[in-house]
């Protein structure tokens, strides 16, 4: 028989609902130096966020990214104006304050390879310009969702690209013409 408590961490990390989050401008607390740290920095740059890291010490790498670097150990008050954080420290007291200020601050947060101190789990992704390709296992198996991404990449049109464009210039001519593209039948563009 299943464990209750087992049982009760799987249904807290299966209510996700999957979005998409604009972080152009926003600003990001990273806290952790190390190669995963440095990983995730790299993505939320990717995404336009704008990012404090948070270390005593930082791997290489970080010295030729556009962040701001606080060569310490985390405080609580690194929290103040995060919009999103994620904790990298690969220390689980560590990893629990953070997880446990930011709930109580409405700071969403990801402790890196800990779901249960996550509001929020990173998918695997393929990025081709405006087309994104999320896996999520909900923080259970990070390689599974990896490679279901990459299967999932690879059977994309080469101009994905150019295909999201002209879609989307249909969508806008529609649009002007006062109709809803949320009741549109729209035909399937991959066949």
């Amino acid at each position: 028989m299943a464990d209750p408590s087992d049982l009760a961490k799987a249904r807290r990390i299966d209510d996700g609902y999957p979005i998409v989050v604009r972080l152009e401008g926003r600003p990001v607390l990273v806290v952790g130096g190390g190669v995963i740290a440095l990983r995730k920095t790299e993505g939320l740059l990717a995404s336009g966020a704008t990012v404090r890291v948070v270390s005593p010490e930082f791997v290489e790498g970080f010295d030729s990214l556009a962040v701001e670097q606080v060569h310490r150990r985390y405080e609580p008050a690194d929290l103040d104006g995060a919009w999103l954080v994620v904790a990298a420290t690969n220390d689980p007291v560590v990893q629990q304050q953070i997880f446990d200020e930011c709930e109580a601050r409405g700071v969403f947060c990801n402790a890196v390879d800990d779901p249960d101190r996550c509001s929020f789990i990173l998918p695997a992704i393929e990025r081709r310009g405006p087309v994104i390709v999320a896996v999520s296992t909900q923080g259970r198996s990070p390689t599974l969702a990896k490679y279901l991404k990459q299967h999932l990449a690879a059977a994309m049109p080469d101009d994905i690209e150019a295909l999201a464009d002209r879609l989307a210039a249909e969508r806008r001519a529609l649009q002007q013409q006062g109709i809803s593209t949320e009741d549109v039948e729209w035909p399937n563009p991959l066949a």
